[in-house]
Order: C-alpha cells, then sequence, then structure tokens
C-alpha cells in the first residue's frame, strides 16, 4: 500500500493529501473577494482533520481578503508539524491576474513579504513559480532560483522547489541548490515525475482536480460509475487516483467552503482498487488531470470555484 506520508527534504514529514490555500480569498483572480471568516474557518477545520501541508502564495488575494493573513489569523501559533509552502515570481497585474514575473531583483522583497504576511521567522518552502498559465517558458531560470538559493543559504528558507518548469529548467534549479519540491500543471505527460522519484524530490500537481481549464480530464463517464460502484463522489475518486499514481505525489485540492473541505479530505480513507484504476484509465487513457463532472452532467472542472 502507498504510504500515506512524504518526507519533504528528507526531514518534513507530511500528509500526501494536503491543502490549496488559493480558493479561500477568492473563487477566480478576478474575484470577487470571499468571506474571511468563512476562510478562517476552512483553515481550522483542515489543521483538525490533519491536514498539515498548506499551500500558499502572497499574490492569493483580492481587495482586503488574502490567503496569508488568513492562515496567520486562523492558525497562530502554528503547530510544530505544520509545514507552510509558499511561491514567489508572479505579480499581480491591475485587474489583480498575476500577469506579471518578479525579476531577481525583486525576489528578496518578496520573500520578506512572505515572512511578515504569515508570521514567519523562515519558511518552509518556496517555489520559484515562473513562466505564465500556459505552461513552462523554457527560459532561464538560474539567476532568480540563485537569489532563493542565497536567502536558503541565510536562513530565511528552509527548502526550495520550482514551479511551472521543464526538465531543462528543474536541471538548472537542481545544479544551484537541492530541490525539495516540483509543483507543475497535472498534464497528462507527467514528464517530470519518474526523476522526482528517483530523486526523492516531491511532485505537487497544481490545479489537481483540473482547474476548469484546458487539458484532457479523465472520461467524466469513467469518473462517475466508478464513483457510484464506491459509494463517493467524483472529487473523492479523482483525488484518490492523485494518490495512488506515485508515492511521490503531493495533492493539494483547494476550497472556500467547509463542506467541500470534508469531502476532499474523505478521499483519504478511499481505496481503489485494480478494477477501479483500470475502469477510470482505461487502455491509452492518460494518468492525466482529473476534472469531475458537474451536477448537469457537463465537464466543469473540480476546480472551479469551489
Amino acid at each position: 500500500m502507498t504510504s500515506k506520508t512524504f518526507s519533504l527534504g528528507a526531514e518534513l514529514t507530511v500528509d500526501r493529501l494536503g491543502f490549496g490555500a488559493m480558493r479561500l480569498a477568492m473563487g477566480t483572480f478576478a474575484g470577487p473577494a470571499r468571506d474571511p471568516e468563512t476562510g478562517i474557518a476552512v483553515l481550522r477545520r483542515a489543521v483538525e482533520l490533519g491536514v498539515n501541508h498548506i499551500d500558499t502564495a502572497g499574490f492569493y488575494g483580492r481587495d482586503a481578503v488574502w490567503a496569508n493573513e488568513l492562515i496567520r489569523a486562523a492558525l497562530t501559533p502554528y503547530r510544530d508539524d505544520l509545514v507552510i509552502a509558499t511561491k514567489v515570481g508572479p505579480l499581480p497585474g491591475p485587474n489583480g491576474v498575476p500577469s506579471g514575473q518578479a525579476t531577481a531583483a525583486q525576489l528578496r522583497g518578496l520573500i520578506e513579504a512572505e515572512l511578515r504576511s504569515l508570521g514567519l521567522d523562515r519558511l518552509d518552502l518556496v517555489y520559484l513559480r515562473v513562466g505564465g498559465m500556459t505552461g513552462p517558458g523554457h527560459e532561464s531560470i538560474a539567476e532568480r532560483f540563485a537569489v532563493l538559493a542565497e536567502l536558503r543559504a541565510e536562513g530565511l528558507i528552509r527548502h526550495l522547489g520550482v514551479s511551472n518548469v521543464d526538465a531543462a529548467q528543474l536541471a538548472e534549479a537542481r545544479a544551484i541548490a537541492p530541490v525539495a519540491a516540483v509543483q507543475n500543471r497535472h498534464t497528462s505527460g507527467m514528464e517530470l515525475l519518474a526523476e522526482c522519484e528517483e530523486a526523492g524530490i516531491a511532485y505537487v500537481p497544481y490545479f489537481p482536480l483540473g482547474g476548469g481549464v484546458g487539458s484532457s480530464p479523465l472520461d467524466a463517464e469513467r469518473l462517475r460509475k466508478v464513483a457510484a460502484r464506491l459509494g463517493a463522489t467524483t472529487a473523492q475518486v479523482a483525488i484518490a487516483s492523485l494518490l495512488t499514481s506515485s508515492p511521490t505525489v503531493l495533492v493539494i485540492p483547494g476550497t472556500g467552503s467547509l463542506a467541500h473541505l470534508e469531502e476532499n479530505l474523505a478521499a483519504h480513507a478511499l481505496e481503489l482498487g485494480d478494477q477501479d484504476l483500470s475502469d477510470l484509465r482505461g487502455q491509452g487513457v492518460p494518468d492525466g488531470p482529473v476534472r469531475c463532472p458537474a451536477p448537469d452532467g457537463s465537464s466543469s472542472g473540480a476546480g472551479e470555484p469551489r
């Protein structure tokens, strides 16, 4: 049986089913902002249910509601076993969408802002997020990653990760400093997963339930079939499927809803047998992002505002 935990950076034990904080502050980057008290309640319930890996970013927010500030309000003093991962690189444009990229010279200021907003002296895991929303841009990341490596050497960061990268960019980063995690869109190829498995690097797919945009989901009918047989929801089957894909995969479904939070985390107890996996993927079906069917039967993404 695949382990339910993973040793991040070979020293921080995290549950492989964590929580993504993007939906706490807003349904989408375009807004509107969500009720902060609901976000605080979701965070506290997540930790009560065993979550000890929260993925956030300083640009997750809208108007006066920001994920990092909600995390600090809800969870300080932080539990000793709680790992908070964040990311730097994207810069929000006038409409709130993170469409710009920080330069190497801007990264120290962004890290200092993350420390302040989360109320921490050191960040557990920081990803350098590169490129836009359409996939790796293939540009060099060496200069920017070297800045984060310097901040790690100063003690401001414990572990480093990279996000939205290709194999060459991961190699660039690993030549500069140890990489503890890769956070990429969960695409059909998952090209870097084998390398991450071999190197003991966590692979953390973002939009783990599809995100409602692009790429080829598992067939919705297959998903419904397995969910009906197991008495589970399609979101639970999707999460359980990801957890079976590799012992190095960490799943971070996000939501701003208590009901959806509890639904997502219940997937930890769901066991998929060989027949379930065969029915889900089928011969030649890519082990790609799973988007759950909407109540009306369409393939709207489970990662859409929840």
